[in-house]
């Protein structure tokens, strides 16, 4: 029941604040510079109601796709993006074993990120 009341509240803070307004009006500004660039309106509706979604749930951006999007940003695309986003001090204590698996969940991470942060720049956020 508190849960309840509390979700109650904060939809209406949303509506107190003009939360819907604005979120009314970033829609309809991104969808027409989306149309001006040649994009596709119906992913850029997607990817801001998304993203709406996600700030509404409490969500926040990744910490590993944040750093993921500074390093592409900053230096592009480079050869040694594992080594870089790998947590050399953790990645120390592990076996040989867990090294592995520890490489391929980053590398997996990694090329999702890398997926994400090419839709973004596509569709020009």
């Amino acid at each position: 029941m508190e849960d309840i009341k509390v979700i109650a509240r904060a939809a209406k803070q949303r509506l107190k604040s003009n939360f819907w307004d604005e979120c009314k009006r970033s829609v309809e500004a991104g969808t027409n510079l989306a149309v001006q660039r040649g994009f596709n309106e119906r992913k850029v509706k997607s990817s801001l109601c998304d993203k709406v979604k996600n700030h509404i749930n409490g969500e926040k951006e990744d910490e590993f796709y944040l750093k993921v999007k500074n390093l592409l940003d900053t230096e592009g695309e480079v050869s040694d993006a594992i080594f870089r986003l790998t947590d050399r001090e953790y990645y120390d204590s592990l076996s040989y074993e867990e090294k592995q698996r520890y490489t391929l969940r980053i590398s997996s991470r990694y090329v999702q990120a890398l997926e994400k942060y090419r839709r973004e720049k596509e569709l020009g956020f």
